[in-house]
């Protein structure tokens, strides 16, 4: 078998592994619980692909996970750990709020670009800081990312505060007065919402369109490219790439500020097509999620497109599995989390498994 083959080979086994195990382990907690996991699963397959309406939803909640998947496989092929991009889809998210409700009047597709570009370039700057943190002065971008997460939260918080007029503290630049004591933003203008790809009752936004073609533009940009070579060689071989005379630093505040970029622009797609204003419970674990679906597809385009595929069927079809067995849609979190673990330690996973000594596992 051609050496490409057999490593798809092993990670659709490693990934297919891994599904059923977390799927066997979150039936024995069901059990455990005194739910029928049967019941529960079947109302999963009906929420999530037993009809039309089930579909839409699998493929709008698959589109931020394919970009923040994105990011954070960019990333890793230039030997880097984006922990930002929750941070960074905040930061993408407030931006094209902050487009999106001002230039009344500018044309539509005026408007949307530059609510989308806001969006990217939000994104692109929260993630090209720690990239050139660690290119100037070596601060790991595990911690830098980390703590940048906390800052986009706080200042996006800011932005939409309700105040407070017992505190005397004004409320934020982009919160709505209509909303009165809810802090969230004023509504985004009609010539900047995304359109729908479906519209009501399904209600898909053309963002699964441009989670396509980003997840199209990264494998250009990877196999295709002189700068995708550059990215995965010093990721590779950081040594080797500065003696063959590539900018190491350079590339690697790049591959950073591109993460963010497609971060961020999964922020605005959630906000523009979806959510038309921004709050800040809106990200949710979007952000963290994406480390997992990267993992998952093997920082793959592709396998990224089916592991987010995988991720949105699940959470899209949790309400339904909730009402038709009672089993609390938390325990989606709980199989996503084994899933992660599995894929995560895929040595320790593959010698659970290991059907007997004669068998020798090869990947990783």
């Amino acid at each position: 078998m051609h050496p490409y083959a057999r490593r798809w080979h092993q990670s659709l086994f490693l990934a297919s592994l891994a599904l059923i195990s977390a799927l066997a382990l979150g039936a024995a907690l069901m059990l455990w619980l005194g739910h029928n996991p049967a019941e529960a699963y079947r109302g999963l397959l009906q929420g999530s692909l037993g009809s039309a309406k089930g579909w839409a939803a699998t493929a709008r909640k698959m589109t931020p996970f394919i970009l923040t998947g994105l990011s954070v496989a960019v990333a890793f092929k230039a030997g880097l750990f984006n922990i930002g991009a929750a941070g960074q889809f905040l930061m993408g998210a407030i931006c094209a709020v902050w487009v999106g409700v001002n230039f009344e009047g500018a044309p539509a597709a005026w408007h949307l670009s530059g609510a989308l570009l806001a969006g990217l370039g939000g994104g692109l700057v929260w993630g090209a800081i720690p990239g050139l943190l660690k290119a100037s002065t070596g601060a790991h971008e595990v911690i830098t990312t980390i703590m940048l997460n906390y800052v986009a939260a706080l200042f996006t918080g800011w932005t939409v505060y309700a105040g407070s007029t017992q505190r005397n503290v004004a409320p934020g630049p982009l919160w709505d007065p209509a909303a009165q004591a809810i802090s969230e933003s004023r509504n985004v203008l009609a010539s900047a919402h995304l359109p729908w790809l479906f519209g009501p009752p399904y209600r898909v936004h053309y963002g699964i369109v441009l989670a396509f073609a980003a997840a199209l533009g990264m494998w250009w940009l990877m196999e295709k490219t002189t700068v995708g070579f550059e990215i995965k060689t010093v990721g590779q071989k950081p040594g080797a790439a500065r003696y063959a005379g590539m900018r190491v630093g350079w590339t690697t505040a790049l591959a950073m500020g591109l993460a963010g970029s497609l971060a961020g622009l999964a922020g605005a797609v959630e906000t523009l097509g979806l959510n038309h204003k921004f709050a800040p419970a809106f990200g949710g674990g979007v952000g963290f999620d994406g480390i997992t679906i990267a993992l998952l597809g093997q920082t793959h385009p592709l396998g990224i497109i089916v592991a987010s595929f995988l991720f949105g069927a699940l959470d899209a079809g949790a309400s339904r599995m909730q009402f038709e067995s009672g089993v609390s849609a938390d325990i989606i979190q709980i199989i996503q989390a084994i899933v992660l673990i599995c894929v995560a330690a895929p040595r320790l996973f593959a010698w659970l498994w290991r059907p007997g000594p004669s068998v020798r596992w090869t990947g990783a």
